[in-house]
C-alpha cells in the first residue's frame, strides 16, 4: 500500500496550479487580515502556504497584485456566500475579512481601489438600487454613501460607540440600526 508519504509527496502540501493558487490566497488574506500587506513578506506567504516563494510570484506576480488578487478573492467570497444563503454569521466573518484587507491595505498605502478589479457585493446592490433612481450619478452616489456607512461602523464601532455615547446599545441593535440607516440612504429622496 503506497501512501503521500511513500511517494515522497506530504499530504498538506499543496500540489497543481488551482491547489497552489488556493493556498496562497488563504495564507496571504488571513496574514493581511493580521499585520496587513506591508508587514507581510512574499517568504511570509509562501511558508504559510507551504509553497515554495517563487511559485507565489509565477501565479500572482508583484505583491500588489497579490493584494488585488486577495481582495478581488475575498469580494467574490462573500459575494458567493450572500447568493448561496449562507448562515449570517458566516457572510459576517467572511465580510469583516475583506474590510480588514482592504483597511489594512489603504492604511499601508496599497491603492486597494485600483488593485481590486471586481466588486460584486458594490455591483449588486448598484442593480438593486439602480432602477429607483433617475440619475445613473444619484444611484451611484447612493450606493457609495451606504458602503461607506457600513464601512465606517465596522471600523470604527467601538470609537463611535463610546464618542455617541451608546454603549448600551446591543449588537443587534446598532446592527439594525445601521441596516435601516443604510438602506434610508439608498431611497431616492
Amino acid at each position: 500500500m503506497t501512501t503521500g508519504r511513500a511517494t515522497g509527496r506530504r499530504a498538506d502540501i499543496p500540489v497543481g496550479r488551482e491547489e497552489v493558487a488556493a493556498a496562497v490566497l488563504a495564507a496571504a488574506a488571513d496574514l493581511f487580515a493580521e499585520r496587513g500587506p506591508a508587514a507581510t513578506s512574499i517568504r511570509d506567504i509562501a511558508a504559510r502556504s507551504k509553497v515554495n516563494h517563487g511559485l507565489v510570484f509565477r501565479h500572482f506576480g508583484t505583491k500588489d497584485q497579490l493584494v488585488g488578487a486577495v481582495l478581488d478573492h475575498l469580494g467574490m467570497t462573500t459575494s458567493r456566500l450572500m447568493q448561496a444563503g449562507a448562515p449570517p454569521a458566516e457572510v459576517e466573518r467572511a465580510f469583516d475579512r475583506h474590510i480588514r484587507v482592504m483597511a489594512r491595505a489603504l492604511l499601508d498605502g496599497y491603492p486597494a481601489g485600483q488593485l481590486q478589479t471586481r466588486f460584486p457585493g458594490v455591483s449588486q446592490l448598484l442593480d438593486h438600487v439602480r432602477p429607483r433612481y433617475g440619475d445613473e450619478r444619484g444611484a451611484r452616489l447612493a450606493v457609495a454613501n451606504a458602503v461607506a456607512l457600513q464601512l465606517g461602523w465596522r471600523l470604527f464601532e467601538s470609537f463611535l460607540r463610546s464618542a455617541a455615547g451608546i454603549d448600551e446599545m446591543t449588537d443587534a441593535e446598532l446592527r439594525e440600526a445601521v441596516s435601516a440607516e443604510a438602506a434610508r440612504i439608498i431611497e431616492p429622496h
